[in-house]
């Protein structure tokens, strides 16, 4: 099925946030449109998306609670991490969402940063020795932002063993494009361990807020007393019916992530620039002290990009979406412009 994106030209191409570069699938906008009087007047009703939510990831009923957006899911999991504690431990492994450090200090949660290896090796060994009794909550991205490289097999369930009285939250806010999830038979073996899921990047419905968390009904039962009772609005849960439902506009989003990530890779490839084989729908390129220079100038040409040059490891980096690959062309002969004209 071939869709045509909404153009981004006359406007900021939007590259810097890891969003979703063509919209929502069709079917979201005309579900939207569906939405009448009485609709918006009540409380919405989440057992049908709920229960269609467990049936897209694979799992029974009880084992997916629905949030505002995943960073709310991110707070309340932080909240749960932190009862009962005066000194409760939150381990980040970096380089990381900011989201995580912003919730953990919102909860009362002390905050230790683990360093990447070299070359953004997962720093697993670091990671084991940081464990104490104290440790509550560790937050581990798969595949990892900014860099878009994946946690090694056996690591993550590894860390669940050896940290048994904390919540392991394993963020896959990219896992459609990397085609791997820890949502499975883990869950059951490791009950403090929790998936979340947000379908703002692959299904394009990041203004909606839709996320979820996944994990044992045992686990769910704790982090759901701490949430309100109708967090998700209207739109938002029809919205996402609608995208579940829309199968082939995933897979077409996806496969132009692909692309696009090909197209940046070869750009970097051809300016000698160091890059990363990315999982995500972006790309982490390495473009030296200039970095600041470039996103400033592509930003006065039109298209935003992320100077991830602040991030642990990630000195000289700029982090570009990898979305519809027609933006992706409109990005590079933009960058092609600032490279030259720096030159000159």
């Amino acid at each position: 099925m071939t869709y045509t994106p909404p153009s981004h030209f006359g406007a900021t191409l939007r590259l810097h946030l890891n969003e979703n570069t063509a919209g929502c699938s069709p079917a979201v906008l005309a579900a939207l449109r569906s939405i009448d009087r009485l609709d918006t007047a009540f409380y919405p009703d989440y057992a049908g998306i709920t229960a269609a939510t467990e049936r897209w990831f694979g799992v029974p009923t009880g084992w997916v609670q629905l949030t505002n957006g995943l960073d709310e899911g991110l707070h309340v999991v932080a909240q749960a991490a932190a009862r009962g504690r005066l000194d409760a431990e939150a381990l980040i492994v970096e380089p990381a969402f900011e989201m995580y450090a912003a919730c953990a200090d919102a909860a009362g949660l002390i905050a230790t940063h683990i360093a990447p290896g070299p070359d953004f090796a997962f720093p697993l060994e670091t990671l084991r020795r940081a464990i104490t009794p104290a440790t509550r909550l560790i937050t581990l991205t798969d595949p990892n932002n900014p860099t878009g490289l994946p946690i090694p097999a056996g690591a993550i369930e590894q860390i669940a063993l050896e940290a048994p009285g904390a919540f392991v939250l394993v963020d896959e806010a990219y896992a459609e494009f990397s085609g791997r999830t820890m949502i499975g038979p883990a869950l059951d073996r490791h009950r403090r361990l929790i998936v979340g899921r947000t379908f703002a990047k692959a299904h394009g419905l990041a203004a909606l807020r839709v996320g979820a968390l996944v994990a044992h009904p045992e686990t769910l039962a704790l982090i759901r007393r701490l949430l309100p009772p109708f967090s998700l609005n209207i739109c938002a849960v029809r919205a996402l019916a609608a995208a579940l439902d829309d199968r082939a506009y995933l897979d077409w989003y996806v496969a132009q992530s692909i692309e696009s990530r090909a197209l940046l890779y070869a750009f970097a490839d051809r300016h000698g620039f160091r890059h990363w084989p990315s999982e995500a729908n972006f790309v982490l390129i390495r473009v030296g002290d200039r970095a600041a220079a470039v996103v400033d100038a592509a930003g006065v040409r039109g298209v935003a990009l992320r100077d991830k040059s602040a991030a642990p490891g990630c000195a000289g980096c700029i982090r570009v979406t990898a979305g519809v690959a027609e933006h992706t062309r409109a990005c590079l002969a933009v960058l092609e412009d600032v490279l030259a004209s720096r030159a000159n």
